[in-house]
């Protein structure tokens, strides 16, 4: 039996495990409101929370391991100015225009969180054998004391980004980040978690050239008063082909800038709940999948079992489980006035087979059970029926299909497009070519410099020197890049705001409302092919390069 003083103790040992229960509980909650800050004030649930981060880093370490060495290789200095760009544009478009999308993610999750001296003591044990042969690595300890000690934990620089949604010309910098004194060494340290925004940049830029094509096919044969379909054309696919959820809500959330057509509901949550204040961003529809047609004895009863449910709305049905043709020759017939009691609009989806001739098989066969209305502009409307292609599409096989569409007299409202690989995978860092690359040094002496990147064997990687201006007349006028001692002395603004500066910057990105409109509206009113280097900025650089090279 247990003894007083065992008793005793093991009621201590509770007491401590109570206190700590509490403290992690404060800090879960103190991070589910965070999480829903400037939202409509609907925290995720703890459980989600608590979840959420279950591989996650020191902040310490979220980097990459030659730059926690950087502090030593620098050379003393009084500042330092960094800047992000994205080099090149989208390939096959012949256009240099670009979405710039997901600072908000970075600056909130990452930047913005509080260093501790649990942080410093993980990242101390991790750098003791880090180094080749399991040696010890040295890192910037003191540095990070320092500033956990003076700055209340939070990261010594400054960082200016141009609002979300902005639609820039490749070689714009789209974010700079600045340090100052003892910290300027650890003014790149940060450049592994904000080049990130390579990511959702790329899909908000390529959903957007995708959408620019189905426009095109719209405009040549859809109506003004259907025009809205345009909306849904191209739907979000990709939630299962992604690496971790945080990318479907990084990837899903740069989609809906374009569409409201998703999958993805992860990011249509996020994008409503945390972005958006509670209003609603993205939609879908009911849809058959192959588990579910298989399931039935026959096709035939998976589709009057499905418009029995969903028929008096909008509905899809995957139409390629056993014999595609024979679903659409024989069994679309059979349940045909089922569907029509029903009222509503069955969209076929092919899943297999060339996406152009499984598409226009598709419209043939709902054309041939269903019938068509001609349109003003002379197009073949189906009447109550659609097909959605969900199997290969590209922003090639959306633009393949839509010239067949064309050709065989379909408006192009009938089709629907659904994008998953294409979409949210099959981009990456060199799509746009993203960087990161100092710019300005002050050195110990008080002797300023300009930095510029320079090599001969890829002049494609050549950086912009010096403190940068980037700067515009009006908001729906792409912005220009000037040395900042040259910046013009009016008729400018400047086109970026501090969303960091030492800490937090409250209230200082906008509803996902406000970043769609402002995309949509800057889309329009940006010319293509734009040049955003000013004449000075490139007098500069053609004079750096040619004393670098001399």
């Amino acid at each position: 039996e247990p003894t007083l003083a065992k008793m005793s103790s093991i009621a201590a040992e509770n007491e401590k495990l109570k206190e700590v229960n509490e403290n992690l509980l404060k800090q879960i909650r103190a991070l589910s409101e965070r999480l829903s800050s400037g939202s409509s004030g609907v925290p995720y649930p703890l459980e989600m929370v608590a979840g959420l981060r279950t591989l996650e880093c020191p902040l310490s370490v979220m980097t990459d391991s030659y730059k926690a060495g950087h502090f030593l290789m620098y050379p003393e200095c009084k500042s330092m100015i960094a800047y992000g760009e994205f080099r090149e544009p989208m390939k096959g478009m012949n256009d240099n225009r670009l979405v710039f999308y997901g600072m908000r993610h970075y600056i909130e999750n990452f930047v913005s969180r509080r260093w501790t001296s649990a942080d410093v003591a993980a990242a101390e044990k991790f750098y003791s054998t880090h180094n080749a042969g399991f040696t010890p690595y040295k890192f910037p300890k003191e540095l990070f004391e320092k500033f956990i000690k003076e700055n209340n934990g939070y990261f010594p620089v400054v960082v200016e980004a141009l609002p979300e949604g902005s639609v820039v010309y490749a070689h714009t910098p789209v974010f700079i980040i600045r340090a100052e004194n003892e910290y300027s060494r650890l003014c790149t340290f940060l450049e592994t978690i904000l080049t990130m925004v390579w990511y959702p940049s790329c899909v908000a830029t390529l959903s957007r050239y995708t959408k620019d094509a189905i426009a095109g096919g719209f405009a040549t044969s859809v109506d003004d008063e259907a025009a809205f379909l345009l909306g849904s054309r191209l739907h979000d696919f990709g939630f299962r082909g992604c690496t971790c959820v945080e990318q479907s809500v990084l990837g899903g959330t740069a989609h809906l800038l374009n569409f409201e057509g998703s999958d993805t509901m992860s990011a249509s949550y996020h994008a409503q709940y945390h972005l958006n204040g509670g209003r609603p961003v993205g939609s879908s529809i009911p849809a058959t999948e192959h588990s579910v047609m298989t399931a039935w004895p026959s096709e035939r009863e998976a589709m009057l079992n499905e418009i029995e449910h969903y028929g008096d709305g909008l509905y899809a049905c995957v139409m390629d489980s056993y014999d595609y043709d024979n679903a659409l020759d024989v069994v679309l017939p059979q349940v045909a006035e089922a569907k029509k009691a029903k009222g509503g609009i069955i969209i076929l989806r092919p899943d297999s087979g060339d996406p152009v001739e499984q598409v226009l098989k598709g419209l043939k066969a709902a054309d041939k059970v269903f019938g068509h209305d001609v349109n003003k502009k002379g197009y073949k409307v189906i009447r109550q029926a659609a097909v959605i292609q969900g199997d290969g599409i590209n922003y090639d096989t959306v633009k393949a299909i839509i010239a067949a569409v064309l050709k065989e007299q379909y408006s192009v409202q009938n089709v629907a497009f659904g994008m998953g690989g294409g979409l949210l995978q099959k981009v990456n860092r060199d799509t746009m070519s993203f960087a990161t690359k100092l710019s300005h040094i002050v050195y110990e002496d008080g002797t300023p410099r300009d930095v510029m990147k320079t090599p001969k064997t890829d002049t494609g990687k050549i950086s912009l020197p010096g403190k940068l201006a980037v700067l515009r007349k009006s908001e729906d006028v792409a912005p220009e890049v000037f040395p900042e001692e040259e910046s013009p002395a009016s008729g400018y603004s400047n086109a970026m705001r501090v969303v960091y500066n030492r800490q937090p910057v409250p209230g200082v990105f906008d509803s996902f409302d406000d970043i769609k409109a402002r995309l949509e509206r800057q889309w329009k009113a940006i010319p293509a092919n734009g040049k955003p280097i000013s004449a000075a900025l490139d007098a500069k650089c053609k004079r750096i390069i040619a004393q670098n090279r001399a």
